[in-house]
């Protein structure tokens, strides 16, 4: 079968052209923005992309064509899919019908650390010998690769409550109808397509719905919002986490070390590189889940152990003149504080610079103003970028912080400040769910200049 994917570049689409082309199809594909790394990964593949979205690119016509929810109706790849009767789908459809079907399916869902948990469940089951696929929306250092088809019959996947397409207004997750599901925590997000959080609670419980009574949840028995969800109907049994009557972490050992619990009962203790009380939750969420899979929670543990994390999820990426820089991907409050919390943990009282872009659809609609301030008070300096497409005014934020607050409306100016003000000892932690123009990159090599 010839598959040609509108929006390719895209970490799901571009995680579907890997499974498509493993499985034996021929795959091609489109983008507004083609460039590495994603345009190399996928040329590695043998898999053709175009620049732009231009009817031609789809002549002769494929066999069927996977349109990314980025797209809708006026694009002339869609107009003219739609005008040649050309056979669509959406890429959440796709994958139920042709890689996730007769597989067992774990699934993780929330508002936070979803890449990260499913990371980790990944990677136990591989260390376990069970050779699990998995499509993840970030590259676990682990694996390399944001996805591959694996042996059956376990597969593994970030399930997100975002919408398929302009014509499935169904949340991705209700497609994948998994066996097992871990639901991490939820708050309100992605306000260009949801109302209000009763919004969003109504997609997770029709997720709930596809869960066979033979299967397992895996829940955050702190979430306010999962309870809910929860409550308004279940057919399958519930593990929890973050109490004491389900999967529970003991406090941090001298050795650096901490035990994991079920129902009381010590399971072992994890020693590993990660940092913050989330990743903790991710690690229970991932034990219980891998556990229902058939692997010990001994092993479990031995094996995040050795878990290595994920690209962007606190990615240390240079140190220069003493001064260290990270990339993260937190874009809503909740996970911002968290990151600089958990990076604070690590460097004690050493200087903390946080720089955010407010880049996501719901930081640009101004939802989050009034909670960003608070979630960037642990660090001791925050720089705040203002690109001329944000729509409100960045200024209400810095005014929260004080004088830990700046605003800039450039990139070079983000960089000049740095360069200047930066001294040895210092983190600079950065922070976006996109490129940021290349800023780590472009910090470290000035501060390299003044070495």
């Amino acid at each position: 079968m010839h598959i040609h994917i509108l929006g390719i570049c895209g970490t799901l689409m571009g995680g579907i052209a890997r499974l498509a082309r493993e499985a034996g199809h021929e795959v091609s594909g489109s983008d507004a923005n083609v460039y590495p790394p994603m345009s190399t990964q996928l040329a590695a593949l043998g898999i053709d992309v175009k620049q732009g979205y231009l009817p031609r690119h789809l002549d002769p016509a494929p066999d069927c064509v996977i349109i990314g929810n980025a797209l809708s109706r006026g694009n002339p790849a869609v107009e003219y899919v739609l005008d040649r009767g050309i056979d669509y789908t959406s890429g959440p459809q796709w994958l139920a019908e042709h890689i996730l079907r007769g597989r067992w399916v774990l699934a993780v869902a929330g508002t936070h650390g979803k890449t990260t948990t499913s990371s980790m469940l990944a990677w136990i089951m591989e260390h376990a010998g069970l050779q699990p696929g998995f499509l993840i929306g970030g590259v676990p250092h682990n694996f390399g690769d944001t996805a591959r088809l694996g042996a059956d019959p376990f597969f593994v996947i970030e399930a997100d409550e975002y919408d398929s397409a302009f014509f499935d207004k169904r949340s991705k997750f209700v497609h994948y109808r998994p066996r097992t599901a871990i639901l991490n925590n939820l708050e309100f997000d992605h306000a260009d397509i949801f109302a209000d959080l009763a919004a969003i609670e109504l997609q997770f419980h029709h997720f709930l719905r596809t869960v066979p009574a033979s299967g397992l949840i895996v829940s955050n028995a702190q979430d306010e919002a999962l309870g809910r969800v929860l409550k308004r109907g279940c057919w399958t049994p519930v593990e929890t986490f973050g109490s004491d009557n389900g999967w529970a972490a003991g406090p941090d050992e001298s050795d650096g070390g901490f035990d994991i619990f079920w129902r009381g009962e010590r399971q072992g203790r994890l020693r590993w590189g990660q940092l913050g009380e989330h990743n903790r939750h991710n690690a229970l969420a991932a034990i219980a889940a891998a556990r229902h899979a058939g692997v010990t929670p001994g092993v479990a543990i031995e094996a995040l152990g050795a878990f290595q994390g994920v690209k962007r999820r606190l990615e240390i990426r240079g140190t220069a003149h003493g001064v260290t820089v990270y990339d993260d991907f937190a874009h809503h409050p909740t996970a911002i504080a968290t990151t600089i919390a958990g990076l604070r943990r690590s460097v004690g009282s050493a200087r903390i610079i946080a720089v955010l872009e407010p880049r996501s659809n719901t930081m640009r609609l101004g939802v989050h103003q009034h909670t960003l301030g608070p979630s960037l008070a642990g660090a001791d300096s925050t720089l705040l970028y203002a690109p001329p497409d944000l729509g409100w005014n960045l200024s209400g934020v810095a005014a929260t912080l004080a004088d830990k607050g700046l605003v800039f409306d450039s990139i070079d100016s983000i960089v000049a400040h740095l360069a200047q003000h930066a001294r040895s000892g210092d983190h600079i932690l950065i922070m976006s769910n996109g490129g940021f123009g290349g800023l780590h990159e472009r910090v470290l090599e000035a501060l390299r200049k003044q070495a």
